[in-house]
């Protein structure tokens, strides 16, 4: 038997911002916490969402302290705040960040403790209440967070979560409109994110028919538009399409998890702060170059999608080339594709590779096993920019 979760309720495509005004209706909302980037704030995207809730003659309370790959003291921050104010909703309005942000505190501040006391790789206590109620609406097309239950937050040399299923939207609002204003290397970043997020999803030992199915059709989406997205954010058809995509690339592998580019993505956001999107970017093609032996039927499938012909060539070589399609979507979109690039030292791999092996629940996922050695190994090839001939 198999199981899919998801939030209670999922609006999408183009308006669907509207749908706020129905939500807070019938949830008789009278005061609410809306959490959003300072960014979003700035050029104005938040909106549509003030004058509903003022429309409506709802109390609230706007707070933008949202920064990118939130530390443990932020957010103990916001849990502090939102308890001070005591909405009955929290509204969280931006991208990943502020949504893990959003969705954490809404279900700890009516839970003892604090954000440390919950974490997954050394927290001591278990969440015993739901919490407020919350509406998830991203302004960026990459994360998914406004489907999964899990909570992102840096440490001082990686990354831990709080992962549960209170911390599950009520209610997700995805609406391409608000993804207009990203700039191009954001757009770049969340997209390979959400990429990332169906590409893990499909080889994970975890997918199911349901999850191959949604982590298909969103990479088939992001192959076709992400190149344009980046080049034109105005594009109104991309912008949909990827938003669309994202969404269900965070379906996907919030059902069948990822793995091993995430695993190793943490320790770089942990220790040097580059965004979680641009983590998962630089390691992509060398992870699957480690992995593919161990998914090679399902890779196969993916060659069509980045349509790779088959003829007079080796399942190996097909393979081969799909990681290469990796390498050039990630630099086609205009990101880094090499460690040092970040000014990472060589000498930093092995710090790299034992705070990435810690990483169990996602490297558990993997259709092959990491060892330590070829977590260091990938590390250093993602450090000199090799991909391997022969596996």
């Amino acid at each position: 038997m198999e199981q899919f979760i998801s939030p209670k309720k999922i609006y999408h495509g183009a308006g669907s911002l509207t749908k706020l005004k129905d939500i807070l209706k019938d949830l008789q909302a009278k005061r609410v916490y809306l959490l959003s980037d300072p960014i979003v704030k700035d050029l104005g995207v938040i909106q549509p969402i003030l004058t509903i809730l003022e429309e409506l003659n709802i109390e609230f309370q706007l707070d933008t302290n949202v920064v990118p790959e939130p530390p443990i003291v932020v957010g103990n921050q916001v849990v502090s705040e939102i308890r001070k104010y005591n909405p009955c909703l929290v509204i969280g309005v931006g991208g990943g960040s502020a949504l893990d942000l959003a969705k954490a505190a809404a279900v700890l501040v009516e839970n003892e403790g604090c954000v440390e006391d919950y974490l997954n790789l050394s927290g001591t206590k278990k969440l015993s209440k739901k919490g407020l109620q919350k509406v998830l609406i991203p302004t960026t097309s990459g994360t998914g967070a406004e489907v999964t239950d899990i909570a992102v937050f840096s440490l001082e040399e990686t990354k831990d979560v709080i992962t549960h299923e209170y911390l599950l939207a009520d209610y997700a609002i995805v609406d391409a409109s608000l993804t207009y204003t990203l700039p191009p290397r954001v757009t770049a970043a969340s997209g390979i994110d959400a990429f990332t997020h169906a590409l893990e999803a499909y080889t994970s030992k975890n997918a199911t028919p349901l999850t191959d199915i949604l982590a298909l059709e969103a990479m088939r989406k992001i192959i076709d538009s992400i190149r344009t997205a980046v080049e034109n954010g105005q594009d109104r058809l991309a912008r949909e399409q990827m938003s669309l995509a994202s969404l269900l690339a965070g379906l996907s592998f919030f059902n069948a998890g990822v793995a091993g580019v995430h695993g190793l993505a943490y320790p770089l956001g942990g220790l040097y702060k580059i965004p979680h999107g641009e983590s998962n970017a630089v390691l992509l093609p060398y992870v699957y170059d480690y992995i593919w032996p161990a998914c090679l039927e399902k890779i196969m499938i993916v060659a069509d999608l980045f349509s790779i012909t088959s003829k007079g060539k080796s399942e190996k070589e097909i393979a081969q080339e799909v990681v290469h399609c990796l390498l050039d979507l990630v630099q086609d979109v205009g990101l880094p594709t090499t460690l040092s690039a970040y000014n990472i030292q060589r000498k930093d791999v092995k710090r790299l590779a034992e705070n990435g092996f810690k990483q169990k629940r996602l490297l558990n996922r993997s259709p092959k096993e990491f060892t330590i050695e070829a977590i260091e190994q990938i590390y250093v090839k993602a450090y000199e920019g090799v991909i391997t001939k022969d596996n």
